[in-house]
């Protein structure tokens, strides 16, 4: 071959070894190896395998005088392109196929003429011509090994073109393929090993989120529907024509990005005490002190000074029965009650007089709304912290950097009086605000929370609008997540039919239509 040409093949492989390094999607990476293996012998057909357990699979089959491209973006593969045994049925290897041998031999084969050659079996390529009219001549077969010496696949050229006529693929045909061979092992092992542990970090976040919702059945699947919402309502927002959503716009790694966020938006509730977490009940500790009250109320009956009350003892432990369950607001009246019902006194097995209730009992359940203090509400608001915390030492690549801002904002507020940073609108993105309006609305509507029932939607869109107006939820969000209707798309896969009911937007707080 003229050193003039040699050169220009030479430049060519390295093109496709820049191309190569470069190309992302699987199936044009694939394209790429074999189309341009083609190319820079002059084959007229060829074939690119992979290498699954103990069988090779055909990935392309292309020929040119044929007009036939299988697999890949042409043609989906027939039945007729069943993998190709690497072993016999008595465990020999299966050196009668060429590409077999070249795979379990770590080698290159070179085959003048299919049809003249020995210790190969061709006879399904012979069936192949007969059936197609054509004539399969001279056959090169390269291995390709990944970083760790391991045969990943092989690459089959058939019929080399030179001058009209089909000839042997010379010396320098096989230097060059060998090298090109190298080239795209290496892509692609490289987009394997990418994949492989962009789905094992993907896994990792899953595992998590899931591992929270296991952890408290009071939560239930939150951590698992707020992905959800929160694409959803992203998804509508991409090219909305709102004033504070006029510049988002979702790309593929954008969505990647907030989904991976809005899966680790609790993370930090791993650390969260599951007494506080699941606590149903105001009384509720490691256990529901409920029941040690209702002992000390038995106690009290026996006493000669209620023996006749007992009518009423039953209404005032019915009565801190129902306080213990929590609800939206405790008044002053139920809490002078409590206070009340607390400095009667029981005798111990000792017979001296007790209070019917603790200080601490009389606090507990003294809570004006929902089940805890506010050292535990603490607790629970400290989750973002550890989220924030947690998020912010993994070294996230480029492309999730935005991962820690992201989750770590869902507790903000627009006017800057949230948790854990007291951040602005104005210093928030719109995907953390997105995230802010997903949490709210599955927490109202979520059917496992024991200490409240699932709201309807009238009812949860009522609350949310209200929060818009005092500045708590982002209004521009809030209006999109009724003019595109994404309350109604979740609420016909998450919510029963019973949650679904109408909505008068014209009466509904916070909401401004266009």
């Amino acid at each position: 071959m003229a050193t003039a040409d040699l050169l220009e093949r030479i430049r060519y492989l390295n093109k496709i070894g820049i191309a190569l390094s470069a190309e992302r999607d699987h199936i044009k990476l694939l394209e790429l190896i074999l189309s341009s293996a083609r190319t820079l012998t002059g084959a007229d057909a060829g074939s690119l395998y992979l290498v699954e357990g103990e069988q090779l699979a055909f990935a392309l089959v292309q020929n040119d005088s044929l007009n036939i491209h299988f697999g890949g973006s042409g043609t989906p593969l027939t039945d007729s392109f069943k993998p190709l045994p690497l072993y016999l049925a008595g465990g020999q290897s299966n050196d009668r196929l060429i590409v077999a041998h070249s795979v379990l031999h770590e080698k290159t084969v070179v085959v003048d003429d299919a049809y003249d050659a020995d210790g190969f079996d061709f006879s399904g390529t012979r069936a192949f011509d007969e059936k197609t009219g054509y004539r399969t001549r001279s056959v090169l077969v390269v291995p390709l090994k990944n970083h760790e010496n391991e045969v990943i696949a092989a690459l089959q050229l058939i019929n080399k073109q030179a001058d009209g006529n089909t000839v042997p693929f010379p010396d320098d045909d096989i230097d060059l393929t060998q090298s090109l061979a190298s080239q795209a092992a290496v892509a692609l092992t490289n987009q394997r090993l990418v994949e492989e542990l962009h789905h094992l970090f993907e896994s990792f976040t899953r595992v998590i989120a899931n591992a929270i919702d296991a952890k408290s059945p009071q939560t239930g699947a939150h951590c698992r529907r707020v992905p959800e919402l929160t694409l959803m309502i992203a998804d509508a927002a991409s090219g909305a024509d709102y004033p504070g959503l006029r510049d988002f716009e979702l790309s593929r790694e954008g969505r990647y990005e907030l989904e991976t966020a809005a899966w680790m938006h609790d993370c930090g509730k791993i650390v969260t005490p599951p007494h506080v977490v699941e606590k149903s009940r105001k009384l509720e500790t490691i256990y529901d002190r409920i029941e040690t009250i209702a002992a000390r109320f038995a106690a009290l009956a026996q006493t000669s000074e209620w023996q006749d009350k007992t009518d009423q003892l039953r209404d005032d432990l019915a009565f801190l029965e129902q306080t213990n369950l929590g609800g939206e607001f405790m008044n002053d009246d139920a809490i002078d009650r409590v206070k009340a019902i607390g400095r009667r006194r029981y005798p111990d097995l000792n017979g001296e007089l007790q209070p019917l209730l603790t200080d601490d009992e009389i606090n507990y359940l003294c809570i004006r709304k929902g089940t805890l203090t506010t050292d535990e509400r603490q607790i629970m608001k400290d989750h973002m912290v550890h989220t924030i915390n947690m998020l912010e030492q993994l070294p996230f690549p480029k492309h999730l950097r935005r991962v820690p801002e992201y989750a770590g904002g869902h507790h903000e507020r627009m006017d800057g009086k949230g948790y854990p940073r007291g951040l602005t609108r104005e210093q928030m993105s719109v995907p953390a605000r997105m995230m802010g309006i997903a949490d709210v609305f599955e927490a109202l509507t979520a059917p496992e929370r024991s200490y409240k029932k699932p709201m309807s939607l009238s009812q949860s869109l009522t609350i949310m609008g209200r929060m818009v107006e005092d500045n708590h939820l982002d209004p521009d969000l809030f209006r999109l997540f009724i003019d595109k209707r994404v309350y109604l798309t979740y609420a016909s896969e998450y919510l029963t039919d019973a949650q679904i009911d109408e909505i008068d937007l014209d009466q509904l707080p916070g909401y401004r239509p266009a």
